[in-house]
């Protein structure tokens, strides 16, 4: 099992691109950038979620859909052309949720 050890928000203009179908893919903003490492401490790796809640090895993904790769457009040079943004309805209703914690 991996642990995380760092996470931070995701700079505007990074994406996680998925492939659909052998022709379709669809590009979600990434939401945060998450540093894994193996139990053991071995090995470490840096995984996008993006912003409906999906990462590469993710359980919950879209079915169907498997991880192509991040790419990043600069703000000023527009979004890829397979960009969707979230709608109310692809929002995640159920699932672990960051709560806000009281100091002790």
């Amino acid at each position: 099992m991996k642990r995380i050890v760092e996470i931070v928000p995701a700079r505007p203009g990074w994406y996680a691109r998925w492939q659909l179908t052998p022709d379709a893919t669809r590009c979600y903003p990434v939401s945060l950038w998450a540093l894994l490492e193996e139990a053991d401490g071995t090995g470490r790796e840096v995984v996008g979620m993006d912003c409906i809640g999906q990462w590469p090895g993710g359980d919950d993904n879209e079915m169907g859909g498997e991880f192509v790769r991040y790419l990043y457009h600069t703000p000023d040079s527009g979004q890829p052309e397979d960009v969707e943004p979230p709608h109310s309805g692809e929002l995640r209703d159920d699932g672990p949720r960051l709560q806000p914690m009281t100091a002790p």
